[in-house]
């Protein structure tokens, strides 16, 4: 599963990778730099931590990666 969202305050898009089958956890964030996890769940939880549905051009995008996220990884807030 992956996805790419056009940031509100960068030209670079940060992009969610969630592959299962190679143990791929990763997000690039606006400056380009990235995070690595060791499951989709903490993934899953850094994405609910720092980012906003208003920090991307299309907000709807957003909520439409993290409702897609959670039916495969339930996250309890």
């Amino acid at each position: 599963m992956e996805f790419s969202l056009k940031s509100s305050d960068s030209v670079y898009p940060c992009e969610v990778t969630i592959d299962e089958d190679n143990g791929r956890f990763m997000i690039r964030k606006t400056d380009s730099s990235g995070e690595v996890f060791n499951s989709p769940e903490e993934l899953v939880l850094w994405i609910i931590e720092n980012w906003e549905a208003s920090d991307f051009q299309e907000q709807e995008e957003f909520d439409t990666m993290m409702r897609e996220i959670q039916l495969y990884f339930p996250i309890q807030r």
